[in-house]
């Protein structure tokens, strides 16, 4: 978990969280989502598309502005099995309000996301992109991604380091807080409902 300047908080998301999620990506502009799913989408997608991302034991890593709103989005997905473990290969998938693009935001969640997959034991960390999204091109090559041209789209293959143990206590750590402030705002959520 690490603060910005500006105010806010980078945290998992858990399963109880998934409408956070599906209202962040609900608030992207037609040209975010664009970006994000690589053609245009209705409301009726993202719904049913943030109805079953922690089906299959996905990650997602996101930036809560100072209200506690999903304004950011980083997703892990494994590549192959249907029951959710963890093989050699995943793919990660980004969405930032455009309010809040260009502050290292992006940056910092594909730090956490590639984390996750290291701590994983992915050996490929795959993240693909409109051709004209330069934004998620550059945060990919700070990475050291091996960038290719695939058919109108950008294919990004990062080779995460193996997982060691200051890896996983970092990842350990965020947890226990992340998920202590996913209940905090649980609470808080409730109390103003009542």
């Amino acid at each position: 978990m690490s603060d910005l300047p500006w105010g806010g908080t980078f945290r998992k998301l858990w399963p109880s969280e998934t409408e956070k999620f599906r209202d962040h990506l609900l608030r992207l502009d037609p040209q975010s989502r664009r970006m994000r799913f690589a053609h245009a989408v209705s409301d009726g997608f993202i719904e049913d598309y943030a109805s079953h991302v922690f089906d299959a034991g996905s990650i997602v890593q996101a930036w809560l502005d100072a209200d506690g709103i999903v304004r950011a989005a980083a997703e892990l997905k494994h590549i192959g099995d249907p029951n959710g473990s963890w093989g050699r290969d995943a793919e990660a998938a980004f969405s930032v309000e455009a309010a809040f693009q260009d502050r290292g935001i992006g940056r910092e969640l594909m730090g956490r996301v590639i984390r996750s997959a290291r701590n994983r034991s992915v050996a490929h960390l795959y993240m693909s992109c409109l051709s004209n999204n330069q934004k998620m091109q550059a945060i990919a090559r700070n990475f050291d991604a091996e960038l290719r041209y695939e058919y109108g789209e950008v294919v990004g293959d990062i080779v995460p380091d193996s997982s060691n143990y200051f890896s996983l206590f970092a990842e350990e750590m965020d947890d226990r807080i992340g998920l202590m402030m996913a209940v905090f705002d649980l609470r808080n959520r409730r109390r103003a409902a009542a």
